[in-house]
């Protein structure tokens, strides 16, 4: 099962600090939440405290935005089934995008606080997948993490290897998809992108730039980087934080990637009860959320912040 290293006690501070996480009052305000969902009649009355503890963290300790983004999850898990369900690695669907990729966290943790993970396709020979099947993947392990981020990070560094990224499987994803994936990680789940890595990027970049832009601030493009080769990725990323086949010292990405599948196993009943948990639109006071209200032409989220 995973070991993530602890903040270093300096770490700590600097993670707290950007957090607004403070220890004296910090389970004070997850009993708040929980109150506030046992008043909530289309909301669960209680759910996982590592889960709900990410969530106040992701939003800085505000008990106010909180709630919203919590809203907005368990609704989301209602109308969005195609993301949030059925996360069974030996389905057939599933188990085809998981040999398609390896995905990995790694232990350590950026003098920032930072957490470093690397997504790549592990072979140009793919055929045939399933756009919301790839959702739901990513969407299984960023539960995974979630729930193993015990001491909580400043953020998160992703870095995505573009080197078997081919056009014929880009043209698979829709505007329709990468507004719904958007909506569902950037204005969902407790998740702070403070840098994304393109490393290899295709020479289709410009149109995946264009599919997604309409959907995101500026802010968030100004976190973006390109990477040709690795020497420029090393100057935003130390080697000890990425794995050998990126000129690291963190041990192979396959390890780690098994690492993900030996808890994807080891969460399925975790994941069959978190299925039961979301939002009941028939019992929410006032109009219900739809999917078009998330989603559709006229929906509230037209264009996604980033913290």
């Amino acid at each position: 099962m995973f070991h993530l290293e602890p903040p270093t006690p300096d770490q700590q501070v600097l993670i707290r600090q950007a957090l607004n996480e403070d220890v004296n009052t910090r389970d004070k305000d997850l009993e708040a939440i929980k109150d506030w969902l046992r008043k909530e009649p289309h909301l669960p009355d209680t759910w996982d405290d590592t889960m709900l503890m990410n969530f106040l963290r992701s939003c800085n300790f505000s008990l106010e935005k909180t709630k919203r983004r919590l809203d907005k999850y368990f609704t989301v898990k209602a109308v969005v089934p195609e993301f949030f369900t059925d996360y069974d690695i030996a389905s057939p669907e599933i188990r085809k995008i998981l040999n398609m990729v390896e995905i990995g966290t790694m232990p350590g943790i950026t003098p920032q606080g930072r957490r470093v993970h690397i997504v790549r396709i592990a072979t140009p020979e793919y055929e045939d997948f399933d756009t919301n099947c790839c959702g739901k993947v990513l969407f299984m392990l960023a539960h995974i993490y979630f729930k193993i981020e015990k001491e909580a990070s400043a953020g998160e560094i992703y870095v995505l290897d573009g080197e078997n990224c081919m056009l014929k499987h880009f043209l698979k994803f829709s505007p329709i998809f990468a507004k719904k994936f958007l909506v569902c990680t950037l204005d969902v789940l407790p998740v702070k992108i403070k840098e994304v890595h393109i490393l290899n990027p295709p020479f289709f970049v410009d149109s995946i730039v264009a599919l997604v832009k309409p959907f995101l601030k500026e802010k968030f493009f100004k976190r973006a980087h390109f990477h040709k080769d690795l020497s420029t990725l090393h100057e935003y990323i130390s080697k000890d934080l990425l794995p050998e086949e990126y000129g690291g010292t963190a041990g192979k990405l396959k390890l780690h990637w098994d690492k993900y599948l030996a808890a994807c196993e080891a969460f399925k009943p975790w994941f069959k009860e978190q299925e039961k948990i979301k939002a009941d639109e028939s019992k929410r006071p006032g109009k219900a959320t739809s999917y078009e209200d998330f989603f559709g032409l006229h929906g509230s989220f037209r264009t996604l912040a980033v913290d």
